[in-house]
């Protein structure tokens, strides 16, 4: 019983301090919604220093379930050397973090790094894993591939 009293008076003071450090500051964060949401994505090693995707938007609320109600997102992948391979912009989606998925109703259009390649539809979900990334669109779907983007 002492030890668990121990901890419960340690887990106490870490709180306490935390509320007491909380309330010194000149400006409160506000609960549950984000500005100028961002999160970034490594490369494996030896690349790990590298940044392969960053996700972006102009604010983040929260929806049951932990996940995340995204407005603007941005997402843009880099090759190791830097340069944008791809952009992806939707007005609004439900990000997972823990599930690495994005997927709206809405819009969303991709564009290549180069110009050489757009994609755009309503409906999508866009999954990244290590292994393999993959976006689906159900609707109203174009695409533009422009001249030498598939050569032999």
């Amino acid at each position: 019983m002492k030890r668990n009293g121990k901890f419960f008076g340690m887990t106490l003071a870490v709180v306490i301090f935390f509320i007491a450090a909380a309330g010194n500051r000149a400006q409160q964060i506000p609960l549950g919604h984000a500005t100028g949401f961002n999160s970034d994505i490594y490369f494996e090693p030896p690349d790990d220093a590298k940044v392969k995707m960053k996700l972006s938007g102009t604010e983040a609320a929260p929806l049951p379930g932990g996940l995340l109600d995204v407005k603007q997102l941005r997402v843009e992948y880099f090759s190791t050397n830097g340069s944008t391979v791809m952009v992806a912009v939707a007005p609004r989606c439900t990000f997972a973090p823990l599930g690495a998925t994005a997927d709206s109703p809405g819009h969303m259009e991709l564009r290549s790094g180069d110009g050489k390649f757009f994609v755009e539809g309503d409906g999508f979900r866009f999954v990244w894993q290590q292994e393999a990334t993959s976006l689906s669109f159900s609707n109203h779907v174009h695409t533009v591939m422009l001249n030498g983007l598939l050569k032999p």
